[in-house]
């Protein structure tokens, strides 16, 4: 774990994996420090924004991390409906060597959790995916993939809350609502958040 200083009231903090950014994500909310303003976790970080005075205790909280363990915290479990109708999904079996039945049973029988947001409002990337459903982007990614759009590429699984360009690998869709700004919070997913993919049929 390496901590970097960003500005005057935040701290970077470093670590090698996703489940270690878990892992320091957890155990500094389960700390519920009163000075802490935001914790923003990404792929093998979280920025730590503190108010004036704040950063000596997150620092002190770190010391007693293990970064290989995540703290105990209560989570709020999300359901995503998916017609699994992508057109990558064929695809996606293929380079799995699975049936597209397959693929579906595999990705809907997982339970993931949001490792981080980004790239769009209520872009969540999620891990646990299946292993043999963990595949690289597309060559050639679209102009535009159409909002609801439940993909994969690498170790994530995600599903656009909006129509932008992208490279994953489609294989349903959803009607959730992923972002909505009039909403007191606006994206229906959240760092922490468990996620099931229920199959519509």
């Amino acid at each position: 774990m390496r901590l970097r200083r960003c500005g005057t009231n935040a701290v970077l903090v470093e670590v090698d994996s996703p489940g270690e950014v878990e892992a320091v994500r957890a155990a500094l909310a389960a700390a519920d420090l009163p000075d802490v303003v935001e914790l923003v976790p990404a792929a093998r970080t979280v920025l730590v924004e503190t108010r004036p005075g704040g950063l000596g205790a997150v620092r002190a909280a770190l010391a007693g991390v293990d970064p290989d363990h995540r703290a105990a915290t209560t989570s709020h479990e999300v359901v995503i409906p998916v017609r699994y109708d992508g057109p990558d999904l064929d695809l996606v079996a293929e380079t799995a060597g699975l049936t597209p039945d397959e693929v579906v049973d595999l990705h809907s029988g997982a339970e993931y959790r949001v490792a981080f947001c980004g790239f769009a409002p209520g872009f969540a990337y999620l891990v646990g995916l299946p292993g043999p459903l963990r595949q690289p982007r597309l060559d050639s990614p679209r102009t535009r993939v159409p909002a609801g759009s439940v993909a994969v590429a690498g170790e994530y699984t995600a599903a656009y809350p909006r129509a932008t360009p992208g490279g994953w690998r489609l294989i349903g869709s959803t009607d959730a609502p992923l972002f909505d700004p009039r909403r007191p919070e606006p994206a229906l997913l959240a760092p922490g958040h468990r996620v099931r993919f229920e199959v519509v049929r």
